[in-house]
């Protein structure tokens, strides 16, 4: 993977951008890495890679059974700080 530090990365945008349509460039603040410039076509991969990967975790993590909304909506606002008086009325 290139390198750039983000002084010579603005300097040299433009070729910065093209070599990051053929492989990831990483650009560095005070020698430490800050940022990693990828093409659309390689973040649009990770971002489908990530959403996979948790719609498998999902599936594995076992049967969560029925959703009871008023236990959800009775936890929000106890959460919330509503007493039980007001949550009542709502």
């Amino acid at each position: 993977m290139d390198t750039y530090s983000s002084t010579d990365a603005q300097r040299v945008f433009g070729e910065v951008l093209m070599k990051s349509q053929k492989a990831p460039v990483s650009v560095t603040r005070n020698g430490k890495p800050v940022a990693v410039i990828v093409s659309e076509t390689e973040y649009q991969h990770l971002k489908l890679q990530a959403l996979r990967a948790a719609v498998i975790e999902g599936k594995n993590s076992g049967d969560a059974g029925r959703l009871d909304m008023e236990a959800v909506k009775k936890k929000a606002k106890q959460k919330a700080g509503l007493n039980s008086a007001n949550a009542q009325n709502s």
